[in-house]
């Protein structure tokens, strides 16, 4: 299932979606959060350019959104349903998941978002002139 080669492989790892050989990201910690969102320009790689145009991960704000409705929704779910708690501590899991998970969602937006329009090529390098 998590094999190089899949799209789940290339967004759970934020590696290239074209060649799956290394990080997009300078900064493999997401919780370093001074670094969490600088990418490097290309992959070394395959020379894929990461920022396709001005602005490109703007799109990753709607993938974010989705992430975060799902995992308030889950949260909820797991604390109101099978905690059985009032709801006062289910908004309170609901904010706590949502904090606690903020970087790996961060990071997972712009992995989708940019898997949605780059597919993985198994011959990609960078050509040589």
């Amino acid at each position: 299932m998590l094999k190089k080669g899949s799209k789940l492989y290339s967004i759970l790892t934020g590696t290239c979606p074209k060649c799956q050989n290394e990080s997009m990201y300078l900064e493999k910690n997401p919780f370093q959060l001074t670094k969490i969102l600088k990418m490097k320009e290309n992959c070394s790689h395959c020379g894929l350019r990461y920022q396709i145009e001005p602005s490109f991960f703007y799109g990753a704000m709607y993938v974010s959104y989705g992430l975060n409705v799902a995992l308030g929704i889950a949260a909820f779910i797991v604390s109101f349903i099978f905690f059985k708690t009032n709801l006062k501590i289910a908004f309170a899991a609901i904010i706590a998941t949502l904090i606690v998970t903020f970087p790996f969602v961060l990071r997972w937006s712009r992995n989708i978002y940019i898997n949605m329009f780059i597919s993985y090529d198994p011959n990609a390098t960078i050509k040589k002139n």
